[in-house]
């Protein structure tokens, strides 16, 4: 795997595939550090009230605190 981060001077990039990856489907990325740093806020379960059912809810509160118990 090849990562790296780069500061683009013109809107166009040229990348050079390893050898290894000749002929192989790659994935291609590209996001800017701001944008996904901005998306990395930590959740809380309060950030999920209303979007999963009231069972589903009781299940994970359940888990997580015979999660915490086994610590």
């Amino acid at each position: 795997m090849v990562r790296t981060i780069i500061t683009p001077e013109s809107t166009n990039i040229k990348i050079a595939i390893p050898e290894e990856y000749v002929g192989k489907p790659i994935e291609v990325t590209y996001i800017s550090l701001e944008e996904l740093q901005a998306n990395s806020s930590k959740k809380t379960m309060g950030d999920f009230w209303g979007i999963i059912s009231d069972e589903t809810a009781k299940k994970l509160h359940k888990a997580v605190n015979q999660n915490r118990q086994e610590w």
